[in-house]
């Protein structure tokens, strides 16, 4: 089993320290491991050109990038892993765009549920599947890092990371919010840290290999999310509050002066990072595409003599 800790940071501080002492933890329960910092790579970002989906639909077994910067390096690292550790900085309330930049490019292009319907297609015409590293079940675990004391200066650090999950239907295991760094000095003064980014390591080497229903290990804060365990809580005027996160809902409860949420076994199943909640977006896209496509060829003249004066602008 293979372990990748990425780090978003600067070299040697505070996100290489931290996914270090975790790959420690994690080389220690026995896993391979290997760490990448991402400083000096140029991961610019998505241009939504399709290059990626017009190359797997003409029959390709790779999902390659039109862009040739270190994107791919860093694609084909994590194809080759078994579960993955990312540490990113908060600069300004959210993780840091190089990450987003990753994110956008290889996620997307990686949707599970359209990887599987072009497996089906694959098949049924006898032709070569997709890469086979596309469809592994990893574990995962992130480690937001910031300087502010106040937690709302990172508050969408966690969230932000737990994103990476989605599309390729990972299990997150763990994460830790490791801000207040501007007082800290560094995280090696911090023991209670490292422990904790060392346990993150440790979870993810020992669920490895294990399918997800018989993993039920949490390393981190509970926060009030049962599946990223954040605490980010859309309300819509009503007790039915939502994860923006994961996109599941639940019915809202007032109990001695204490807010909680009761989450219903069918909505955790269609969570984001699900099989259910990965086709559930599959099939709202295809509905998309089907009532789009005939709107845009019917007004396509019209269109066309509107845009002038945008292009012209």
């Amino acid at each position: 089993m293979k372990i990748l800790g990425i780090s978003f940071g600067r070299k040697n501080e505070r996100c290489d320290i931290l996914v270090k002492e975790a790959l420690f933890a994690a080389k220690e329960a026995g896993a391979e491991v290997e760490f990448v910092n991402t400083m000096k790579m140029e991961i610019t970002h998505c241009h939504a050109c399709d290059f990626c989906s017009r190359q797997r639909d003409k029959g390709s077994v790779e999902i390659g990038c039109a862009f040739k910067d270190d994107y791919q390096a860093l694609a084909e690292k994590y194809y080759d892993c078994d579960g993955v550790i990312i540490g990113a900085p908060v600069y300004a309330v959210g993780i840091v765009g190089q990450f987003k930049n990753f994110l956008d490019r290889l996620c997307p292009a990686h949707d599970r549920a359209n990887m599987i319907e072009e497996n089906k297609k694959r098949e049924a015409e006898g032709k070569e599947l997709l890469d086979a590293r596309y469809f592994k079940d990893r574990y995962s675990a992130y480690i937001s890092v910031g300087g502010a004391q106040t937690h709302n200066w990172v508050a969408f650090g966690l969230p932000m990371l737990h994103l990476f999950d989605f599309s390729f239907c990972q299990k997150c295991v763990g994460h830790v919010d490791a801000y207040d760094q501007g007082r800290t000095g560094s995280p090696i003064l911090d023991k209670e840290l490292l422990q904790k980014c060392a346990d993150l390591g440790k979870a993810v080497a020992q669920s490895i290999g294990n399918p997800y229903d018989e993993v039920d290990t949490w390393v981190g804060d509970d926060g009030d999310c049962p599946v990223c365990h954040n605490s980010l809580i859309a309300l819509h005027g009503t007790e039915d509050v939502e994860c923006p996160v994961c996109g599941i809902w639940g019915k809202l409860k007032m109990a001695d002066g204490k807010v909680s949420v009761e989450w219903p076994k069918e909505q955790i199943a269609r969570a984001r990072n699900t099989t259910i909640g990965i086709y559930e977006h599959h099939d709202e896209i295809q509905n998309m595409i089907k009532v789009c496509v005939p709107k845009l060829i019917e007004n396509k003249d019209y269109i066309a003599q509107q845009m002038e004066r945008y292009k012209n602008f």
